[in-house]
């Protein structure tokens, strides 16, 4: 039996990849363990799956002034010796990393013991943690084919990002029962990433009136970013974070109001489900996410509205004029047609095996 590491952590987009390639894995004969932070949100999606977890110490290298920049250093090269110890007892065959900063240790070890490690980048340009690990990698996927221009030469290939099959398989019906919302009104799924969106929270709850007047709303909004005054609206449903029902909340939806982290656009794309993107400012982030918000813009996948243009009257705008033109965003979803994107992935770790 072939024996491989999952690595990645630190917001869910660094994790359900990995979850949607863990069938396919299974399927090739592979043992599968994972190697993640001690305290991140992967521990217990991971635990959840059924397969081992590894917990190591992890820091994070940031792009602005912060005390931790002193110490997360140290916690770095303790994160390595950890990862050594745990791939020295597993011996796996091939490490596979989906990114995040709990994955560079990992890599790193990987890389001092010779075991062959394939990398995955699901935004337009490689994150920083990616970046520190290119030299280190046998492969590197990636999700769009612009990427490609980005990374080694030689050392990287098109594959799109892993989906999740079960969210392919969601049923309608019991989104409306979990939601308490039925088909009188055209439903919106609003998500903010697996940390929430202030932002856009916000800008949906001061317009919340107006557009339950012509629409219903399936509200994730993030730990802790609940509001239990509007728990009594009619036509509102909210949740901090949905796990196995949001299969049931997509399918039960008609469009979705998300940021553009490239997980979850690759899922909203693969549903063919009208979606209005509002990318992370490129005051929050390095700009990753209106590059990916722009890439399915011209594809004709999405609607883009820039979080800095978000008003009261531009949002109201965009929600129902995606609505309107929703056949066009449908259409063009369903002629890019389904990637395979887990057989590509898979795939690729099997000849890094092989190599």
């Amino acid at each position: 039996m072939k024996k491989i590491i999952l690595t990645g952590g630190g917001t869910a987009g660094h994790v359900t990849p990995n979850i949607a390639l863990m069938p396919a894995l299974k399927a090739q004969g592979f043992e599968i363990s994972y190697i993640g932070s001690k305290d991140g949100i992967e521990k217990s999606l991971i635990e959840a799956a059924g397969v081992p977890f590894y917990g190591i110490s992890t820091g994070k290298l940031r792009r602005y002034f912060s005390l931790k920049n002193f110490s997360d250093p140290f916690r770095v090269i303790a994160g390595m010796g950890q990862a050594r110890k745990i791939l020295k007892k597993v011996k796996p065959d091939v490490i596979f990393s989906k990114g995040g900063f709990v994955s560079v240790p990992v890599v790193q070890a990987a890389s001092r013991l010779h075991i062959p490690v394939v990398l995955h980048e699901s935004d337009m340009t490689p994150g920083l943690a990616n970046k520190l690990m290119l030299n280190s990698a046998t492969t590197i996927c990636c999700n769009f084919p612009e990427t490609l221009r980005h990374l080694p030469e030689g050392k990287a290939v098109h594959t799109g990002t892993p989906i999740r099959a079960e969210l392919l398989q969601g049923d309608a019906e019991e989104g409306c029962r979990i939601s308490g919302l039925d088909h009188s009104k055209p439903i919106i799924l609003i998500m903010g990433g697996s940390q929430g969106a202030t932002a856009i929270n916000d800008a949906v709850r001061r317009i919340l009136s107006t557009l339950l007047k012509e629409f219903q709303i399936i509200h994730l909004c993030g730990k802790g970013k609940l509001n239990p005054a509007l728990n009594s609206k009619q036509g509102y449903y909210q949740t901090e974070y949905a796990s196995d029902e949001l299969k049931d909340l997509f399918a039960a939806c008609d469009m979705v109001i998300s940021r553009s982290g490239a997980n979850a656009i690759c899922e909203i794309a693969a549903l063919g489900k009208p979606n209005l993107l509002i990318p992370l400012s490129l005051a929050a982030s390095r700009g990753d996410q209106i590059l990916n918000a722009q890439s399915f813009e011209k594809q004709g996948f999405s609607k883009v509205l820039l979080e800095e243009n978000v008003n009261d009257e531009t949002l109201l705008t965009s929600i129902r004029e995606l609505y309107a033109d929703r056949d066009r965003y449908i259409r063009a979803m369903a002629d890019a047609g389904s990637a395979g994107a887990v057989d590509a992935v898979v795939n690729v770790i099997l000849k890094a095996c092989q190599d």
